[in-house]
């Protein structure tokens, strides 16, 4: 396995000359890798062909009050694990080597995806991260990319950027790795207290809940506030429980195929999930 941390290294060691251009399946982290980016990692593997990681903490997509500083870094743990997996190259880039200017030219996906929800929340994230995302495509251009859909709003304004940029890169969604509890498995749960790891599984069953009450034939706004009420009561603060369609996380309407979406904190720890109904 190969670790590579310049753009010139990274073309040297996945020339598009050396093998058609399906050959290579990127999976973009941030690092402090669990399983279920192992996981993502497998389903690259499975393509056939040559894998790729990337490891970068990016910085556009934090706000100022957010934790890029303290957000988890584990680069030797992550190679290792890379490493067992047969990862053929990790592009490991400096802030400097991503963003070797003021990055002034950036992907604003539509508002109408991205000023929602997480949008609505984290303001300017689905900037930071189409940015970062095309970068890395243009990059170690690849034919196929994967993705998680615990990062379900992220899944679909990365889907929306590659088709209306003809970026040509097929986007492989993965279901959510979770631990034996529900809880599904991220970096930011190592932040979580003994008790509030005890309590995080509460979210899912939420979810759970919520989707069986919306098959019942309740109402998507009875659902959404009992949802919400029922993890403020256990503490919880509550960004959204949001009922919506999957296809564009627009409001539904009557037939379309719909995912429950939920983001909630947990004393200092912010926690996102969904579920599919």
């Amino acid at each position: 396995m190969d670790v590579v941390r310049t753009v010139a290294d990274l073309r040297r060691r996945l020339p598009l000359d050396a093998g058609p251009r399906g050959s290579c399946a990127l999976v973009p982290t941030m690092g402090n890798l669990h399983e279920g980016h192992l996981d993502l990692v497998r389903v690259a593997k499975a393509r056939g062909g040559r894998v790729a990681v990337s490891i970068f903490v990016n910085p556009l997509q934090f706000a100022p009050s957010e934790d890029f500083d303290r957000y988890p870094r584990t680069f030797e743990a992550d190679l290792e694990k890379l490493g067992a997996l047969g990862v053929d190259v990790v592009y490991a880039p400096t802030v400097a080597e991503m963003y070797p200017e003021p990055q002034t030219v950036r992907v604003v996906p539509p508002p109408a995806l991205t000023d929602i929800l997480e949008g609505a929340v984290r303001p300017g994230f689905f900037t930071g991260v189409a940015t970062v995302v095309a970068k890395l495509f243009l990059m170690v251009r690849p034919a196929v990319a994967v993705f998680g859909k615990k990062d379900y709003q992220q899944l679909r304004v990365v889907e929306a950027m590659v088709r209306q940029l003809s970026m040509g890169v097929e986007i492989v969604g993965v279901e959510t790795a979770r631990a034996d509890d529900g809880l599904a498995l991220s970096s930011r749960n190592g932040y979580l207290t003994a008790a509030e790891r005890a309590e995080a599984a509460a979210l899912r069953r939420s979810l759970v809940s919520a989707a069986a009450s919306l098959r019942a034939g309740e109402s998507i706004g009875g659902v959404e506030a009992d949802a919400a009420g029922a993890l403020t009561g256990r503490g919880w603060h509550v960004d959204y429980v949001a009922v919506r369609r999957r296809s564009d996380l627009a409001e539904p309407q009557p037939g379309d195929p719909l995912v429950i979406v939920a983001a909630a904190k947990l004393g200092a720890t912010r926690l996102i999930d969904n579920i599919e109904v």
